[in-house]
């Protein structure tokens, strides 16, 4: 096995009753790298988060992180889901450390890292604020973090920014690659936006309606840092078109 290989997934499959949400699917991911996950409503990307998250036991096939069989092992991934989940009751220091709280007691050290990274992140002003006090981006960025300081090398992002206007999101999605530039963490993305894809990844997979399979792995050709003019770039508008002719049965 590559040493740069930190997720591998070999014929996962997943079934619901008489329906198979979740196709034979195999599939690695190479530490460090960002990899979106597009595809139609309903087509297993989140039902394969949950099987690679440990939340679900697949019918078939096997889950390796690391080169360790984790097959319906919770605890090794870090997951954030589009709802941000914060604890309206608690202030955004104590929802930084929630991972902790669930799982033992908050130590010292616990809420030095948590005021670390709110400090680090643009949020050291808010931590004894509470979730009602936050705006939708900002809650987002607490939620991120209360991921990040899991200590997991790989980070599922569930539609995180799907519920941000516009003008937030685009704000999100840098600051986003500018904590992974700096954590070097491996983040699987799932997405239904395809500009949001491209400009994060480094690699696109396109899955089909269910039950759902990987009909496409497309290496991004985008050169990083990015900005806001990779939107426009000749190489951004040839992978768009790409996976658009991909999600409509044009290229299957």
């Amino acid at each position: 096995m590559s040493s740069n290989i930190l997720l591998r997934l070999r014929n996962v499959e997943k079934v619901f009753g008489d329906t198979v949400a979740l196709a034979p699917t195999s599939l690695e991911i190479a530490a460090g790298s960002f990899v979106a996950i597009v595809g139609p409503s309903g087509c297993g990307k989140s039902t394969l988060f949950n099987v690679i998250a440990g939340l679900l036991q697949p019918e078939q096939g096997e889950v390796e992180l690391d080169g360790r069989l984790i097959n319906g092992a919770t605890g090794h991934v870090g997951y954030m889901l589009q709802k941000d989940l914060l604890v309206p009751w608690r202030t955004v220091e104590d929802n930084i450390t929630m991972a902790a709280r669930l799982t033992r007691r908050v130590t010292n050290d616990d809420r030095l890292e948590a005021r670390r990274v709110a400090h680090q992140y643009g949020l050291g002003e808010f931590l004894r604020h509470y979730p009602s006090a936050l705006s939708g981006g900002m809650r987002q960025r607490v939620a991120f973090m209360r991921t990040l300081v899991t200590h997991q090398p790989l980070l599922l992002l569930d539609e995180p920014f799907g519920a941000l206007d516009a003008q937030t999101r685009l704000e999100m999605q840098q600051w986003l690659l500018q904590v992974w530039r700096e954590t070097g963490r491996t983040v699987l993305f799932i997405t239904h936006d395809v500009d949001e894809s491209i400009f994060l990844s480094d690699r696109i997979l396109v899955m089909s309606p269910r039950p759902g399979r990987v009909v496409a792995d497309i290496s991004n050709p985008l050169g990083r840092p990015r900005t806001f003019d990779s939107l426009t770039d000749p190489h951004f508008v040839e992978v768009k078109s790409q996976i658009m002719r991909l999600l409509h049965g044009g290229d299957q």
